[in-house]
């Protein structure tokens, strides 16, 4: 049973998601989908707790000791070292060894642990199995309260970290993030709203299509760079404002479409399953695709 069951993680900056999954069968255990939410501002042994009391509530009684992150960056990945700093949350983990600290917490080795970016986690998963299974080269972009972005392509997906690409005189995720919402909301005499539902709430029907209007126009802006650049077969769009994909959708496609017509531009199917699963494929047998 272990080999055919690990225990995927997805750790965020208020909560950590974990459940079993199941690698043969590409899907998730939803029977021990555990959330747990996180101060991220603790100190670390207080984190390390929480991780750890989630991941074990996860795997049960059952005998599996295979454990995969999903996690923001910076952190070095390979070593397990955190180099989050100056993002108000986990300030407290800064140069230290999370697969060191998370394996004596758990009784495992480190060895037994694998950490990964949560854009290459979620790409890698709706590969696996969501999407964009059995795609040969894809691209993943998450909108959030961040911009992630990943290249799948040879079998893995990693990040690739577009979050500061140059754009409009500023940096591209300015403009494709939650806060652009929020602040082009209130310059455009809506008021203030916290994020995109809320956004969505307001009676005001030709402030909402500008809005959309415009951020679709800005994501299509982006794909076509991003596109150019890998020439991928499909694009996976995700995050929370993916779910308002069809208040946007028509700008984003005339743009890509007119020069990419063969890229499909799907949105997530897996939701947070994504990241459990994208992780947790590291461990799948060699030989077999992930």
């Amino acid at each position: 049973m272990s080999q055919q069951y690990v225990i995927g993680a997805d750790i965020g900056g208020t909560h950590i998601t974990a459940a079993l999954v199941d690698l043969a069968r590409h899907r998730m255990l939803p029977e021990t989908l555990i959330r747990e939410k996180v101060d991220s501002g603790a100190a670390a042994t207080a984190i390390i707790e929480t991780w750890g009391r989630a991941i074990r509530l996860a795997k049960g009684s059952r005998s599996i000791h295979q454990v995969s992150l999903a996690m923001p960056g910076p952190v070095d990945y390979e070593q397990g070292i955190c180099l989050i700093r100056g993002q108000e949350k986990y300030e407290q983990l800064y140069g230290m060894n999370i697969k060191h600290l998370l394996a004596d917490e758990l009784g495992i080795p480190s060895a037994n642990i694998f950490m990964d970016n949560d854009a290459a986690s979620f790409l890698q998963g709706e590969v696996f199995g969501g999407v964009a299974k059995d795609a040969r080269s894809a691209i993943g972009v998450t909108l959030g309260t961040g911009l992630g972005s990943a290249l799948y392509a040879d079998g893995r997906a990693t990040s690739c970290d577009l979050w500061n690409m140059p754009f409009g005189g500023h940096i591209v995720e300015d403009y494709l993030s939650t806060r652009w919402f929020v602040k082009r909301c209130k310059e455009l005499g809506g008021g203030s709203v916290t994020g995109v539902s809320e956004l969505k709430m307001l009676p005001n029907a030709k402030l909402l299509e500008q809005i959309f209007d415009e951020f679709g126009t800005n994501l299509g802006k982006f794909l076509l760079a991003f596109i150019a650049g890998t020439l991928p077969e499909v694009v996976v769009l995700g995050g929370n404002i993916s779910r308002s994909y069809a208040l946007f959708k028509e700008n984003v496609l005339r743009q890509v479409q007119s020069i990419y017509p063969t890229v499909s531009i799907r949105t997530a199917g897996l939701g947070e399953e994504a990241a459990l699963l994208g992780a947790a494929s590291h461990w799948k047998p060699s030989g077999q695709a992930r």
